[in-house]
């Protein structure tokens, strides 16, 4: 792809409703200097496909969306979600499952929406898609845990509170595993596959003021740190491909298959190549 845009979503996964309103989306844009062209939030799959449409028209650009985007499973876990936790484990990373029984599906109505604009699906077997507006799945986690420009080796505590922790503390720990993770982000500057935080207001605010311990105003800042780190994944996909990323999914898929598409350290991928899928 050439002039590329990295897209990073981190989707809500419910569907918006006059009854029920969507939580907040979280949308980051990248150049591929890894520039922040823009950044915000919105609420419900139509107002994120104007924010997209708004943005991307006729442009090569590669979105990475942190949601479900394709569920053919009756029941229980898709393959690439029970890879995660196979491949992942010992990082303390695992997926949540999502089959057609599921009552969010906001991911697939997002997908539907930008297929009727010209955008595709891809699943990944084949590496990166060489041109157009393509849509595929990620995890933040996986990035985190599966690059070593970030240094983590355990996911950081920033979102789900671990048992051992007493509820008092919750917050406040919560928002210093944050800071440290946006921290670290911020320092992919210099990075091979850079970004920088700093190169637009809304995602400087993350570097700029600490993380808030109220619930509300920390989702807020949490949804669009997750969104700049799917953005970024969609750049290292888009320069190492397989290389330094793996598909999670079922190895004998199609391009339209349900998958994963993760960065991933030696010790994070199968033994065996034929077993990519398993």
């Amino acid at each position: 792809m050439t002039a590329q845009r990295f897209l990073g979503i981190d989707l809500a996964w419910g569907v918006h409703t006059a009854a029920r309103p969507a939580r907040e989306t979280a949308l980051v844009l990248l150049d591929d200097h890894g520039r922040v062209l823009d950044a915000g939030w919105c609420r419900g799959v139509e107002a994120v496909v104007s924010w997209v449409d708004d943005r991307v028209e006729g442009e090569d650009v590669l979105a990475f969306v942190d949601a479900p985007l394709v569920v053919d499973n009756p029941t229980g876990q898709r393959t690439c979600e029970k890879q995660v936790g196979q491949r992942y484990w010992r990082s303390q990373v695992f997926a949540n499952s999502t089959s057609l029984t599921s009552p969010h599906d906001a991911g697939l109505r997002l997908r539907a929406a930008l297929e009727e604009r010209g955008w595709r699906y891809d699943a990944g077997w084949n590496g990166p898609a060489a041109s157009g507006r393509v849509i595929s799945e990620c995890y933040p986690y996986t990035a985190i845990v599966g690059v070593d420009e970030l240094g983590y080796e355990e996911r950081p505590r920033y979102k789900r509170k671990p048992r051992s922790v007493r509820s008092s503390e919750w917050s406040q720990l919560r928002a210093q595993e944050c800071d440290e993770l946006i921290r670290r982000v911020a320092a992919l500057v210099d990075a091979p596959v850079p970004l920088d935080l700093a190169s637009h207001p809304v995602t400087a605010s993350l570097v700029d003021a600490p993380s808030p311990t109220a619930e509300g105003p920390y989702k807020h800042r949490e949804d669009l740190l997750d969104a700049a780190i799917c953005a970024w994944t969609a750049a290292y996909w888009h320069r190492f491909g397989l290389e330094r990323c793996q598909v999670l999914g079922d190895a004998l898929g199609t391009s339209g298959s349900a998958t994963i598409i993760a960065p991933a350290k030696p010790g994070q991928r199968p033994l065996e190549p034929s077993l990519a899928g398993v």
